[in-house]
């Protein structure tokens, strides 16, 4: 199984960035796709996530209402659209996909993960 994450860039406070996350492999029939990030000197932490359907997503406080996560089944890929960037978002943002039924905020409950992808929002 392969994820593989691209879209980061570097971009201004209050602008949009899109992020994809390609799966290949064989994954679960049913699974959960997660995107988490990271800044320099801080975990790892959960940002969104999407069920096996796409109807179900999740999305942690500090991103809700500016990220949206959707999936595209027919090209086995998942987006996160971020938009009103703000400075404290700046992380390596990375995708993983864990089976169904897992708490989607536990980094450790997703089985396959891909590189991270750079994004930088300058003040």
């Amino acid at each position: 199984v392969q994820l593989q994450a691209s879209g980061g860039g570097l971009v201004q406070a209050g602008d949009s960035l899109g992020l994809s996350c390609a799966v290949s492999g064989r994954t679960f029939s049913y699974y959960t796709a997660g995107w988490f990030r990271q800044a320099p000197g801080k975990e790892r932490e959960f940002v969104a996530a999407i069920n096996w359907s796409g109807l179900n997503t999740n999305y942690a406080d500090s991103v809700k209402g500016r990220f949206t996560m959707s999936k595209d089944s027919a090209k086995s890929t998942v987006y996160l659209q971020m938009n009103s960037l703000k400075p404290e978002d700046t992380a390596d943002y990375s995708c993983a996909v864990g089976p169904s039924g897992i708490d989607w905020r536990d980094k450790t409950r997703y089985v396959y993960w891909g590189q991270g992808t750079q994004v930088t929002v300058s003040s």
